[in-house]
């Protein structure tokens, strides 16, 4: 595995010291100012030193969190796939009534997606900057996500072959990640009054559309 893959973090977790906390805080605020920067600039235009800079934090200092910017890159997009995958799985658990699971998560990628468009950007455009291993790290993160759709989408539509609610979860993907940048320049405003609610009836409809009769 390269130096740059990102270790899955354990889920039992040591008290946390001050210092311990202080390094944490910086490692997400890079992670931030990095989600910013790439999207705004595009990776190859952003140095660690202008990441440091964003962050508080000297060029030289990020070493000591990153071994290089790929691997702020990788951990930006594993990071985010973890826990969209699981958001996603914790939604299924509380709820279960399939329909009222498909709603929430419906919900709970329109928060992503308003919360995060950078990281979206980011992804769609900088993803082929990550190492091999990275990017198969990412990918399997994601389309276990997709599964958990599927796996709801198959209780609300029984009987529809698996490729196809597949092909719907996609699709709502990208209806859901597509319009923040779209809705960006008229404010928080919008996304929360508009865009959110529209967003949400939207990709509840298309998710809920009968399959179509065999010829």
């Amino acid at each position: 595995m390269s130096s740059n893959t990102v270790q899955p973090v354990p889920t039992a977790q040591a008290p946390r010291t001050q210092r311990g906390k202080a390094k944490e805080d910086r490692r997400h605020a890079l992670l931030s100012a990095a989600a910013s920067l790439f999207a705004l600039n595009g990776f190859n235009r952003v140095s660690l030193e202008d990441l440091g800079a964003a962050a508080g934090v000297s060029g030289p200092a990020v070493y000591r969190h990153f071994p290089g910017k790929q691997a702020v890159l990788a951990d930006l997009l594993v990071t985010v796939s973890q826990e969209l995958l699981d958001g996603g799985r914790e939604v299924v658990a509380r709820t279960a009534d399939p329909l009222a699971a498909l709603r929430q998560l419906v919900e709970f990628q329109v928060d992503f997606a308003l919360g995060k468009p950078d990281v979206i950007r980011v992804q769609d455009r900088d993803f082929s900057n990550l190492s091999e291993q990275d990017q198969l790290a990412v990918r399997t993160l994601q389309r276990s996500y997709v599964e958990v759709w599927v796996d709801i989408l198959a209780k609300v539509h029984p009987g529809t072959d698996a490729a196809e609610l597949r092909m719907r979860a996609h699709a709502t993907f990208g209806l859901i990640n597509s319009t923040p940048h779209s809705v960006r320049s008229h404010g928080r405003r919008m996304a929360a009054g508009v865009a959110r609610p529209l967003l949400e009836r939207m990709a509840l409809a298309a998710l809920m559309v009968d399959s179509a009769p065999a010829p």
